[in-house]
């Protein structure tokens, strides 16, 4: 509830239809929240958990009087019964390694166990994090992969993802194409659909087709 004004959280309540409330009474419903999202961020985590999704997604928050952007870490686990839950997240001035680190410690010390796979974007930081602490096997998100973002990396090299290289007129022909190689229902399938379709962005889009041969 950080950086939400009490004039807000009034125009809130009214809009549900209830009547306005009041600076304390504000006051008091942000606590209670913020202790069940501790509680909630903080439960011990049971059983084993082989795959586990992280991303980060920068928001403004109010900090001493300033508005400032932070980045917003959230790691989704699936069980060995298929159940998906959300099993943490941090809120840290940056995604440098350091933080990718201590978010992947504290779940661990929570109980999360058993992860064989972790899925993410190619930030390189938390790459070698994934290594080092859960020394688990990776694999590139492919939402990440296809789509247009470039991700500042902390000094690193920038993550240059797919749609990059096209401009708007070619962007959703690319996308398509892309989308062909994920629809099969087999590796090799994806493999060779994989190759018929780098070959066919290689003309036009040189730069693409390389970085399609290296992340193959």
């Amino acid at each position: 509830m950080q950086g939400v004004s009490t004039h807000s959280v009034d125009e809130l309540v009214k809009a549900l239809g209830m009547t306005g409330i009041s600076k304390s009474q504000v006051s008091r419903l942000c606590e209670e929240i913020d202790e069940r999202v501790k509680a909630f961020l903080e439960r011990p985590l049971e059983g084993d958990w082989p795959y586990l999704c992280i991303d980060a997604t920068y928001v403004k928050v109010r900090q001493a009087g300033r508005i400032v952007s932070v980045a917003v870490i959230i790691a989704v686990a699936v069980n060995t019964e298929g159940r998906r839950e959300v099993v943490g997240m941090s809120i840290g001035p940056s995604e440098a390694e350091t933080f990718w680190t201590a978010f992947l410690r504290s779940l661990m010390r929570r109980g999360l166990r058993g992860v064989k796979l972790v899925i993410s974007d190619a930030h390189e930081g938390l790459k070698a994090t994934i290594a080092k602490v859960l020394k688990a096997s990776w694999q590139r998100c492919r939402v990440h992969y296809a789509d247009l973002r470039i991700m500042p990396t902390s000094g690193r090299s920038t993550v240059v993802n797919a749609l990059a290289y096209a401009n708007k007129s070619q962007r959703q022909m690319v996308f398509a194409l892309i989308n062909t190689i994920f629809a099969q229902e087999t590796a090799e399938a994806a493999h060779a659909q994989w190759r018929v379709v780098v070959e066919q962005l290689r003309a036009k889009f040189a730069k693409l087709a390389a970085m399609m041969d290296d992340a193959e």
